[in-house]
């Protein structure tokens, strides 16, 4: 069994198949027989997990084993207590409403890389980051949610599924290693931790 770490770039394509116009997975990751599990929007960066076990797959990416998934949203504006708290307690989308979610401002991450483009820069309207935990994975649901309380989403990176984070394993936009399935943290594992190895980079 293999599970790998990627850093999906931005505006990169979360399947191997061609795509007219923008990357894909295939121009990063050359390990074959791995697929991903769960997806990425191409205007999202960040972690996304790909396996050859479709059991694992299929684990990871579906919200009844309610694995909690960590992004980092830049919105547009800063929220207040009361936005927060709409997010933690369940948002009304609509079509269907959120379940209770982790919601706090931080500070722009250390190790975050710049974007490329950037955001496009306002003067005159602030920024804010806030670190977002849902432990379920509907269509841009984290864009949805930051929008429905009033702050749209510029920049979304996904920094952790499990326990699996970005900040600890050192990749830059395009990079992947081999890690440890324990590392998630799911019901049936265990806690150990084993060193992610083979670090690639992007041709």
């Amino acid at each position: 069994m293999t599970l790998i770490a990627l850093n999906k770039p931005y505006q990169m394509m979360s399947q191997f198949s061609a795509h007219p116009t923008r990357a894909t997975l295939a121009d990063c990751v050359d390990l074959p027989g791995v697929y991903p599990a769960g997806r990425l929007d191409a205007d999202s960066e960040g972690l996304l997990l790909l396996t050859d076990d479709g059991a694992l797959q299929a684990r990871i990416a579906d919200p009844r084993h309610k694995l909690a998934k960590t992004y980092l949203a830049q919105v547009e504006g800063t929220p207040d207590d009361a936005a927060l708290a709409r997010l933690r307690a369940g948002v009304d989308l609509g079509d269907f409403r959120t379940l209770p979610a982790g919601a706090r401002c931080i500070d722009e991450p250390a190790w975050l890389w710049d974007r490329d483009p950037p955001i496009r820069y306002r003067a005159a309207i602030p920024t804010t980051w806030i670190e977002i935990q849902i432990r379920e994975g509907k269509n841009r649901q984290v864009r949805r949610m930051t929008a429905a309380v009033g702050f749209p989403t510029l920049r979304l990176v996904r920094a952790a599924i499990g326990g699996i984070a970005l900040a600890d394993l050192g990749l830059k936009p395009g990079q992947w290693c081999q890690v440890d399935d324990r590392m998630l943290g799911l019901p049936a594992g265990a806690s150990h931790v084993r060193r992610a190895i083979h670090v690639r980079k992007r041709p």
